[in-house]
């Protein structure tokens, strides 16, 4: 059985706000895939409620490191409210969308995963003594390199997503009465 090695542990990402779910999605595709990950997609769900749409997203690509190592990202997308929005954006109307976009990330690194040291007790304990003392370094710099990708991943998403946040101070013109807090 392979053995997995947290690295990241719901890592929390909360927007709400104006953004656009299409790019979005297709912006972390294709990290993904410049990263090297292959993709996975274990969940898409999609439902329209009276406040607007869910969308509940789960994505666990993956990337082989070695023959006895892969990096797993897991990240859990929830979207509440969305619905869409006409913007001006440069003199031009453009469609968006505005809701409230909730991430969780987890990442892990597995070793064995191809169960190649699991057919004999002999082999067990041999990759368990390898792990634990010989294999230590490559294991640090694993999960180093793994927490350097999700850092960027989620720095890169958390900027996408202030783009939009910018973008709606910047169009939504002066406060109404309605918009001050109430005291």
């Amino acid at each position: 059985m392979a053995e997995r090695t947290l690295v990241v542990d719901h890592m929390r990402l909360m927007y709400e706000g104006l953004f656009d779910v299409e790019e979005l999605y297709a912006m972390i595709q294709e990290w993904f895939r410049e990263k090297g990950y292959d993709k996975r997609e274990d969940k898409n769900y999609e439902t329209v409620t009276p406040t607007g749409k869910y969308v509940e997203l789960v994505l666990e690509p993956w990337k082989k490191i070695t023959d006895y190592a892969k990096f797993v990202v897991k990240i859990r997308m929830v979207m509440e409210d969305v619905k869409k929005v006409d913007i001006e954006r440069e003199g031009l109307k453009v469609t968006v969308n505005q809701g409230k976009v909730s991430m969780i990330f987890d990442a892990w690194f597995e070793t064995d995963y191809e169960n190649r040291w699991e057919s004999k007790p002999e082999f067990f304990f041999i990759r368990t003594m390898f792990d634990r003392f010989i294999f230590v370094p490559y294991t640090e710099r694993f999960k180093a390199r793994l927490l350097e990708d999700v850092n960027q991943l989620y720095g890169n998403i958390k900027g996408f997503l202030n783009l939009y946040r910018y973008e709606s101070e910047a169009v939504s013109g002066p406060p109404t009465p309605t918009q001050f807090p109430k005291f």
